[in-house]
């Protein structure tokens, strides 16, 4: 009975909610539920059979007929629904799962009878003037609702939005969803076919049937409306715009029982008119990793599916198809006639090849419903009738404008579009009042939320003005203001010196500054572009472009810049930056040997030039070159320069970062009693101080990692480890990937040397996510090479030895040069029992380190080899290479390196049957630390000794 009362009865009860399901309106206690529209047909459908169990199969078929959706889907609305309901709360109990069959409604419902009213005598059939809805609409019902609730409170509604974004479809299910209201009385005016604004009234009366005895048919118009009930529709009014706002205003005071829904591109601006936004259709996130059920809820994703399968084309649902049709409406932006467009074509392209012919000029062409009117026969059919409608001054500020990518502010509205060309001469006033007027029409979408009011044109728009510029004489001026105007806008953002700061204050966003800067870029290097500005363009974007990680691109632009120097500009500031981020981008994408000549060029321009700072921001390049490549002796050169510029330039920042990289040169040559007074001695420099330019000096107030390494090695293992944790809770940079690349590398090496591979994997993760978002190829692959290593302390030998192959041959290509890979390969091969190749791979690396100055290794790999002559039952040898490292150790102040040397003499006197001395040698060794006898080498050494003592008792 209930399921019966639900299909006879406008509205059914339940609790304390109300359904009407002619209306799709929900309520609570009389006030409107948001529900969306998949949601809102679960229940209408769940309610008609109340009490009985519907199918999975059932409701999918229902709610989604002619798409193929699974059941994740259905669960996600369910969901929807359920929260909506408040199910679960308070012990209400409306929708449950019959496991294996399906849901059921299981709360009461009852028929709602409506109130008494005077008897009205409907007519049988809707007016005849008012076009029949859509069979179904979407992403639109909370819409109509709201609508349909503004025009009974205020009489006077004007639907407002850009061309085929859904104002008549939903003009119309309002005029439908308010027929009983104005017992049938609704008359709607299509005033698209209306060329000629002065038979805006007559064409109204005439379809109103009222007789007109004279020139003027607003009199005998008001006479008839005054004593009339009744809901007027004025249907693009966009290009009679003015006699329109005549007549509504007209109607609106004299005829008090007349309410007024009007759609136009352009607001009517008359008395009593209560504007109402139409939204595009709602898209899904660009960011987030939704899957299909998800991303196909979406109102503009689900347009497409359905007239796609209504076209004879239905779309597999999966997450890849899913992707692809969230991208096509996205580029759409959620416009419903370019959404219903792009569908109908999926036929003849499929979808990959359909999302990438939309960003060409052929969408606009693209032919829609035969019944559809002219204008929207097609997108350009569309756009055509909006231009047509704009002044000339108008049309020409639209074209300028989109040579603009994203969102952009007055200030580079006017650097493209507030010129002179031939007889066309703009100022900035006719160029502001332009762009209002094309707000005001929907041509431009303006965004007042901001510190700085931004404006885009919407990616239809722009295609059609992008065209419109191209077929004009004027394309090549407009792309030069356009490279213009970025080139100073970088410039002026470098001499503020902080980034994020100077594009937020200026109102310009990253995404589209990036998008300019690019097409500029692309124009500038083209041929017909202009060279001199190419090169200009380049030295000013390359640290925008180098601060984004877009290292690629950054060495893509200057090394083509440098191509085209002329004379002039050689030894010039042009020259030292190209140069400078040309050799800084080539080490974060392949690290050749042209590294240091640019690097180098660059930095005697700075000094042939005087400017300091410059040749300190381009040294501290060049000493993170020389680590790579273990070139120890010029890593001191390079921290020794930094030094005396930071005194000379005067800036405690700069002095203290100067002391980190002295404190890492010195730890590299295995002085680190030397490094870790550089290393204490810039953090007493840092204290409150404030840099003069903290993106030339690349420093962070943080301790400096490699002190963690250093106290490590002398024996302080807690206090080595207190500041890892403290350096390893800093945030990573996106300011600064460089060096948040290399902290996670230290840090890593150093949880290595600590035996707590639990850390070791939690940086290496972290390190192969972070590089990979910044597309860090060469540090990444150090990352591999951790993780290669892990494999073989796993006992994964064969995996562990592959990957690291792999990782070295990558990072040699790339001349980042490490030892502690190939000692790891070593180890690895040593435990497969190839003694041969491993002995081969561990002098391969104490040959690299004795090149590079790499000094502070040296006793760590000598201790490796010597295990391995001692696997290889080489006692005297490995004896040897031990008694060697040990007093290398000493003389670094590497206690720890002592230590581990020490256990492994122990190790291998054990073998011997001679112990004493060694055992003796480990005792005094552990003797001497007064900390860190929980971490894992003091831990060995512990038991180490207390076994031998039992041996020898």
């Amino acid at each position: 009975m209930a399921a019966d009362a639900a299909k006879s009865q406008a509205s059914v009860a339940f609790g304390p909610f109300r359904l009407d399901g002619r209306k799709r309106l929900l309520e609570k206690d009389g006030a409107p539920v948001a529900l969306g529209s998949r949601a809102m047909d679960v229940l209408i459908v769940l309610v008609e059979r109340a009490g009985e169990v519907v199918s999975k199969k059932e409701l999918t078929t229902r709610v989604w007929p002619n798409v193929t959706v699974d059941e994740s889907g259905l669960r996600v609305h369910v969901a929807a629904l359920r929260k909506a309901l408040g199910d679960g709360r308070n012990g209400a109990r409306y929708v449950t799962n019959v496991s294996g069959r399906g849901y059921s409604f299981v709360a009461p419902v009852a028929a709602v009878r409506p109130t008494p009213q005077a008897p009205i005598a409907p007519s049988p059939e809707p007016p005849t003037s008012l076009p029949r809805p859509l069979g179904r609409m979407i992403g639109r019902d909370s819409a109509v609702h709201e609508i349909s609730t503004r025009l009974a409170a205020h009489r006077f509604v004007t639907l407002h939005g850009p061309g085929g974004i859904g104002k008549t479809t939903v003009a119309i299910a309002v005029a439908h969803a308010e027929l009983s209201a104005f017992a049938n009385e609704v008359a709607f005016v299509d005033l698209a076919a209306i060329g000629d604004s002065a038979l805006v009234g007559s064409a109204v009366a005439t379809l109103l049937g009222v007789a007109v005895r004279s020139g003027d048919p607003l009199p005998a118009l008001l006479n008839f409306l005054r004593s009339r009930r009744m809901l007027l529709v004025l249907d693009s009014c966009e290009h009679v715009i003015d006699s329109v706002a005549r007549l509504a205003e007209a109607i609106f005071r004299e005829a008090s029982e007349v309410s007024l829904l009007a759609t136009s591109r352009e607001m009517l601006r008359v008395e009593g008119e209560h504007v109402c936004r139409v939204p595009a259709l709602e898209t899904s996130p660009l960011q987030g990793t939704l899957g299909a059920p998800e991303l196909l809820a979406f109102p503009a994703e689900r347009l497409f599916v359905e007239r796609a399968a209504a076209s004879g084309h239905e779309i597999e649902s999966n997450d890849a198809n899913a992707t692809i049709v969230a991208e096509i409406c996205r580029k759409l932006d959620g416009n419903a006639l370019a959404i219903e467009l792009a569908a109908a074509h999926l036929g003849v392209h499929g979808l990959p090849t359909l999302a990438e012919l939309l960003d060409s000029r052929l969408r606009l062409l693209w032919q829609g419903r035969r019944t559809a009117p002219t204008r929207h026969q097609t997108l350009h059919s569309m756009l055509d009738w909006s231009h047509n409608l704009i002044s000339d001054t108008e049309r020409a500020v639209l074209r300028r404008l989109s040579i603009l990518v994203g969102s952009f502010t007055l200030q580079a509205a006017e650097g493209v579009a507030a010129f002179p060309v031939a007889d066309q001469s703009i100022d900035v006033s006719e160029m502001v009042e332009a762009i209002e007027q094309l707000v005001a029409k929907s041509l431009v979408q303006a965004n007042t939320g901001e510190v700085r009011p931004r404006y885009r044109l919407l990616d239809t728009m722009r295609a059609y003005a992008r065209a419109k510029l191209a077929d004009s004489d004027e394309e090549a001026k407009v792309a030069r203001r356009h490279a213009t105007f970025f080139r100073t806008f970088l410039e002026q953002s470098k001499a503020e010196r902080t980034r994020r700061a100077a594009m937020d204050d200026r109102g310009i966003d990253v995404s589209s500054l990036l998008g300019n800067v690019l097409a500029a870029l692309d124009w500038c290097f083209s041929e017909g572009g202009d060279a001199a500005l190419s090169v200009e363009l380049a030295a000013a974007a390359a640290p925008f472009l180098f601060s984004l990680s877009l290292f690629d691109k950054c060495r893509r632009w200057t090394e083509r810049a440098l191509e085209m120097l002329d004379a002039a500009q050689l030894g010039s500031a042009i020259e030292m930056e190209l140069q400078a981020y040309f050799g800084h981008s080539l080490m974060m994408t392949s690290g050749s040997e042209r590294v240091s000549a640019a690097l180098e060029r660059a930095r005697e321009i700075a000094n042939a030039r005087g400017a300091k700072v410059d040749e300190f921001r381009i040294l501290h390049r060049l000493h993170s070159y020389y680590v790579r490549t273990r070139e120890s002796a010029r890593c001191t050169e390079c921290a020794l320069r930094m030094k005396a510029l930071a005194a000379e330039i005067g800036d405690p920042i700069g002095q203290a970062a100067a002391h980190v990289i002295l404190g890492t040169s010195h730890h590299l040559e295995g002085d680190q009693a030397k490094a870790r007074f550089h290393f204490e001695a810039s953090l007493t420099l840092v204290g409150d101080a404030q840099p003069i330019d903290p993106h030339h000096f690349a420093f962070h107030s943080q301790p400096p990692v490699g002190l963690c390494r250093v106290l490590w090695l002398q024996g302080y293992p807690d206090q080595a480890l207190k500041l890892a944790g403290d350096i390893a809770d800093v945030p990573l940079s996106d300011v600064d990937p460089v060096s948040s690349a290399i902290k996670l590398i230290w840090t890593a090496t150093f949880y290595r040397w600590m035996g707590d591979w639990a850390m070791v994997d939690k940086q290496v993760e972290r390190l192969v996510a972070y590089t990979a978002k910044h597309f860090m190829v060469a540090h990444r692959n150090v990352g591999l090479g951790f993780m290669g290593d892990r494999m073989i302390q796993h006992g994964r030998i064969d995996e562990g030895i592959s990957l690291l192959r792999r990782s070295i041959a990558r990072m040699d290509a790339d001349r980042y040069r490490t030892y502690l890979f190939r000692s790891a390969l070593a180890h690895g091969l040593a435990a497969a029992g190839d003694g041969k190749e491993a002995m081969g791979e561990i002098d391969e690396a104490i040959d690299i380190a004795d090149s590079l100055g790499t000094r502070f290794t040296f006793p760590e790999l000598l201790r490796i080899k010597g295990e391995i002559c001692a696997g290889q039952n080489d006692a005297r040898q490995a004896q040897s290479l031990f008694e060697r490292a040990f007093a290398m150790a000493g003389e670094q102040s590497a206690l720890s390196w002592q230590l581990r040397i020490a256990t492994s003499m122990v190790r291998l006197a054990g073998k011997r049957g001679n112990a004493a001395t060694a055992r003796k040698l480990l005792a005094d060794t552990y003797g001497r630390f007064t900390e860190g006898f929980a971490t894992a080498d003091l831990q060995a050494a512990k038991q180490l000794l207390e076994s031998t003592a039992h041996s020898r008792r």
